[in-house]
């Protein structure tokens, strides 16, 4: 980063941080601009001016000279994945796969290169961006692959295309019926076309090697790496394991744990039953890990037409979606997640299933009344009924959305909903205008997992290419505050932590994201493009970019 830095005269001992000569986006908006503040025992004590901050720090303290760069309140990820990031790393990707025909070739390659009858896996692949617009097939995988099961996920984690070794070594035969909530494809003749959605994908993926935990660990610490390089103080875990816990609990033992995470577990899971039992935890390493939800499943994506929908997708007539039938029984434990203080977040996409959560979410709310805020999130919250918009803001759910799905989905959305649908989907402005609470995150690795794509994606509702297309509702962009505060405040609340961290405030916990220039003012095109120099968890400095300006 290759900022200056150096010592007020005085004591070694004192503990202060010093940041001079910025752009610091403090108070509760990121409105008020100043240039200085301090940091003592991981807490902001002072915001202001450089000769204040002088003044106010201790003898002794550490001075860092910003040079004009901008500090903003430390991103945060309000839905990722850590463990999918990290094995992304390190797995064998195919996100960057250009067309059809590319990743058959690396499948090629990659079976060429394995031990007959070991499992090719691979993961990232989106098909609606590829000139062939169409999935892998069962044949086309069989031909590349001939003596290797193989299943490579989607994208967005709710389909896999497999070939016909992965199908008899997981005993599936055309006599296999589609459970609920899933579906082996097949074509028009009924023989399997190679995609597997939703319920059914666990039948191929439980035939596949689980990694060790020394590898879970590393492929962990990976992640961490990478999201604190990227700016981002705290992740949200959109679904977890106990082993994962327990990974991460080592991290922290050796001071690997960089990254603030607050924890979701999968339910079911007896990890979901045991919170479900005793309520939220504070897993330690000074906070940085914390356990207070589980996360539910109501439907699939709308990629792999997963997603449940009230009318039939438009270029699907035959297809509504996939509701997953755990939730329409979900009551019970909606109740005891009620009465514990545990949180709930539930994945609904389509139209269908966010009605089918809200009603869910209402009765549990009426069976189990309380004056305290539950903050049950909807995750995703894609697409919206116009009568179910104002429920999030009555019933004090969160919609916690990810920009950029939008500027990922515009490309076949509006082939899969038509025009009339088009106007509840990611109606992040309209949530806003509506009272309710929009708590951003990236979804990561189904998305890249940056902030400031997110942000770029939340305020510009247009492409990396600044395509945006008609009828995409530009009407649904947020102002650029509003972007900064769904990355920031927004998550902080979400995770009942409000009082103590998402502004720049003096009492606040110094999460910090230091950029070398101001989101706020930059060209958008920009935005995506803005170095992160430096990031600050509690005070201590978690990543700091190498070389000179």
């Amino acid at each position: 980063m290759a900022l200056v830095a150096a010592s007020l005269a005085g004591a070694a001992s004192a503990a202060d941080l010093v940041l001079l000569g910025g752009r610091v986006r403090s108070g509760p908006e990121a409105a008020k601009l100043v240039s200085a503040l301090v940091v003592r025992n991981g807490a902001i004590v002072y915001v202001g001016t450089d000769e204040g901050a002088r003044a106010a720090a201790q003898p002794g303290a550490r001075v860092i000279e910003l040079g004009g760069r901008t500090v903003i309140p430390g991103f945060r990820d309000g839905h990722a994945h850590l463990t999918g990031i990290g094995h992304r790393l390190r797995a064998f990707d195919l996100s960057s796969a250009p067309s059809l025909a590319e990743l058959l070739n690396r499948v090629r390659e990659r079976a060429a290169a394995a031990q007959p009858g070991s499992w090719v896996v691979g993961e990232g692949w989106i098909e609606t961006a590829w000139p062939e617009k169409r999935m892998p097939s069962r044949a086309e995988l069989d031909a590349v692959a001939p003596d290797n099961p193989v299943a490579l996920r989607r994208g967005d984690g709710h389909a896999i295309a497999v070939n016909s070794a992965a199908f008899k070594l997981a005993g599936i035969d055309g006599s296999a019926k589609d459970p609920a909530g899933g579906s082996f494809v097949r074509d028009t003749q009924g023989a399997f076309t190679g995609i597997v959605l939703d319920t059914a994908m666990p039948t191929i993926t439980a035939k596949i090697p689980a990694i060790g935990k020394n590898e879970l660990r590393e492929e962990l610490r990976a992640g961490i790496d990478r999201e604190v390089s990227l700016g981002l103080t705290q992740l949200h875990e959109a679904g977890g394991s106990a082993d994962e816990l327990a990974a991460l609990r080592d991290l922290c033992s050796s001071g690997g744990l960089k990254l603030r995470i607050y924890y979701s577990l999968f339910w079911p899971s007896p990890a979901a039953e045991e919170l479900l039992d005793k309520g939220p935890r504070d897993l330690g390493c000074n906070g940085r890990l914390v356990v207070r939800a589980i996360k539910l499943y109501a439907d699939g994506a709308l990629g792999s037409r997963g997603a449940a929908l009230l009318a039939p997708y438009a270029d699907a007539p035959n297809t509504s979606g996939l509701v997953r039938p755990e939730i329409e029984r979900i009551g019970p434990v909606l109740e005891r997640a009620a009465r514990n203080g545990v949180q709930v977040w539930t994945h609904a996409i389509g139209d269908r299933a966010n009605r089918v959560v809200l009603d869910a979410y209402e009765k549990a709310f009426a069976a189990v009344p309380s004056n305290d805020q539950r903050r049950w999130r909807i995750e995703h919250a894609q697409i919206i009924d116009a009568a179910d918009l104002p429920r999030f803001a009555r019933l004090g759910v969160i919609a916690s959305m990810q920009a950029s799905h939008a500027i990922g989905d515009l490309h076949f959305a509006p082939a899969r909903l038509g025009p009339e649908r088009l106007g509840g989907a990611y109606a992040w402005r309209s949530l806003l205008a509506s009272g309710a609470v929009v708590s951003g995150g990236s979804d990561a690795p189904v998305e890249v997992g940056d902030p400031r794509i997110e942000f770029y994606a939340a305020t510009s509702r247009r492409d990396l290419a600044g395509y945006q297309g008609a009828s995409w509702h530009p009407e649904q962009a947020l102002t650029r505050p509003q972007a900064l505060a769904l990355l920031t405040r927004a998550p902080a609340y979400a995770a009942f932590e409000e009082k103590t961290r998402g502004t720049i405030e003096p009492g606040k916990r110094a999460d910090l994201t230091v950029l070398d220039r101001d989101p706020l003012v930059v060209p958008i095109d920009q935005v995506p493009k803005l170095k992160i120099e430096m990031t600050l968890v509690d005070g201590d400095i978690v990543y700091e970019a190498q070389g000179k300006r």
